[in-house]
């Protein structure tokens, strides 16, 4: 099953480091948001494999930590095998029907079988992941059921550690924005895209702010 090779486009942390300069050099308010957070902490997610990682995020899709964490450990027990790199023909060899008594929605059963489905079926190319630009990736992921843009986005991110994403359609990295650049609407998808202008290449780094700008904000640190 495939895992996260190391690319010249990963996140190390020398790369964390030289992102926060950058951004501090050239935005001012980013520079007071980097900071207020301190040191940036996103680096890929190297346990398990790429399979479980894409499960995982589906079905902790729409539900709180904690249930979903109880419905994980349900489903990885059911189909047996590593937890965090579950097989996917053994979740193709499992019933829908038991597959539900996990906590898991129709929808999800059916996603996850789905993904299950382009794994086996190789339509999916995961140990080929690493080798390709986001766009690539995010072609080949959002033919799965249950998978759409930004969960690819998510993944590019914290999975693969790919510097330079911009998720514009999340509520979190807009409300950040919003905090840091002090505009009093909520920016939509075409004025993040402005403002983010300046986060070239580390955007991944400069969304992560944006949440733990929120973290600050809900401690009454900013």
């Amino acid at each position: 099953m495939a895992r996260p090779t190391a690319t010249a486009s990963t996140l190390t942390r020398a790369r964390l480091t030289r992102a926060q300069a950058e951004l501090s050099a050239r935005d001012p308010k980013m520079a007071l948001a980097i900071e207020r957070v301190g040191a940036c902490t996103l680096l890929p997610r190297r346990e398990g494999s790429h399979f479980g990682h894409l499960a995982r995020n589906i079905i902790f899709q729409q539900l709180s930590g904690s249930a979903a964490s109880t419905i994980h450990g349900r489903f990885t027990a059911l189909v047996g095998g590593d937890a965090q790199a579950p097989d996917p023909r053994a979740i193709l060899a499992t019933s829908e029907d038991a597959l539900r008594t996990c906590g898991l929605s129709q929808a999800k059963v059916r996603a996850v079988r789905d993904l299950a489905q382009h794994v086996v079926d190789e339509r999916l190319p995961l140990h080929a992941l690493h080798t390709m630009d986001d766009q690539q990736v995010i072609d080949a992921l959002v033919p799965v059921r249950g998978i759409g843009p930004w969960t690819a986005q998510m993944f590019l991110m914290f999975r693969l550690g790919r510097p330079d994403v911009l998720p514009v359609l999340d509520l979190g990295v807009r409300k950040g924005a919003q905090r840091i650049y002090r505009t009093r609407a909520l920016p939509d998808a075409v004025r993040l895209e402005k403002l983010a202008r300046n986060w070239r290449p580390w955007a991944s780094v400069a969304s992560w702010y944006c949440w733990r700008v929120l973290d600050l904000e809900d401690a009454g640190g900013w």
